[in-house]
């Protein structure tokens, strides 16, 4: 029990304010009401103020409470919620203008979790979230109503758990989720993709569109009919870096290192040429292509080597019968 004088009006989801006729009538009831919800920091009220001044209109000294610890983004979720399930309904204004707040205050709620605080449908609030800031837009996940994250974009998510299982091979399914914002079980389904040499999302899931990621798996440029699949750089780092043979001897770590320093995507490559100064693009063409032709070389003798090793299988990557 607290004193009511001690009270103070907090922030309503309520745009014209307080109902006098509620008042009036919650003033007059006789079973006992509800404690009100006070933020213990401020002692604002988040939820009750219908209830406060009925308590005033009688003559109380004090009133029952309950405390809320947190934030005053979440005082005001939390108010939202409350007068949503319980007491005098919010207007369909009151309730798609907290949406556009609660947006912009926890952006990285999804649609529908929003839309169950605020009462509202999970369409409507996607379209009142197109309206409201750019900040929600930069987030590259959100979290559903169960609490779990999910990435906005599904196949940027498997993508950069690839890219993550390249750069930690020793870290776990569930670090790795966590960095990549996907969930353990998507992180354990693309550790098995690439462990069978496939993409760590289905074309499908990319809606069907050709990249140098994708290309191959399709049979678009010839590799499927030739009985071999073409993996993706990234891909394919990643089965090497989980390759014992490789991470346990110095020279096979040395040249894991290598290839992860050149493991360049096409928009870093973009990047890179944008830097060059216009003075400097002679140099770096000769340098590019003496790298180029070491390379060239590398892949030239393992190739040798391959066709003495084991020659169905250089002929396969060759593209030969």
């Amino acid at each position: 029990m607290v004193a009511v004088l001690s009270l103070r009006a907090g922030e309503s989801p309520r745009l014209a304010g307080e109902d006098k006729a509620h008042i009036a009538r919650l003033a007059e009831a006789e079973s006992a009401l509800p404690p009100i919800l006070v933020d213990r920091r401020t002692m604002r009220v988040i939820d009750g103020m219908h209830r406060l001044l009925a308590a005033s209109l009688n003559g109380r000294e004090t009133i029952e409470v309950e405390f809320f610890d947190g934030t005053s983004a979440d005082a005001f979720l939390k108010a939202v919620e409350a007068n949503v399930t319980h007491g005098l309904p919010l207007s369909q204004a009151d309730r798609r203008a907290a949406a556009a707040r609660i947006i912009v205050s926890h952006p990285y709620m999804s649609d529908r979790a929003i839309g169950a605080s605020a009462g509202l449908a999970a369409k409507t609030v996607a379209a009142i979230r197109r309206h409201s800031t750019a900040e929600a837009s930069q987030l590259s996940a959100r979290v559903g109503r169960d609490g779990k994250v999910r990435p906005l974009d599904g196949v940027a998510g498997r993508r950069r758990v690839a890219e993550l299982m390249a750069e930690r091979p020793r870290a776990s399914l569930r670090e790795i989720a966590r960095a990549a914002g996907v969930s353990p079980a998507t992180a354990g389904d693309v550790r098995r993709r690439l462990a069978r040499g496939e993409e760590p999302a289905s074309s499908r899931a990319a809606d069907g569109a050709a990249s140098p990621e994708t290309a191959g798996r399709d049979g678009s440029d010839g590799s499927r009919s030739r009985g071999v699949v073409r993996l993706a750089p990234a891909m394919a780092l990643a089965k090497l870096l989980r390759d014992p043979s490789l991470r346990h001897n110095e020279q096979g770590r040395w040249l894991l290192r290598l290839l992860q320093h050149n493991a360049v995507g096409a928009r870093e490559w973009s990047g890179a040429i944008d830097a060059v100064p216009p003075h400097c693009t002679v140099l770096m063409v000769q340098l590019a292509r003496q790298y180029a032709q070491m390379w060239l070389c590398f892949a030239q003798e393992l190739d040798e080597r391959a066709r003495v090793i084991d020659p169905r299988a250089a002929r396969r990557l060759n593209g030969r019968t």
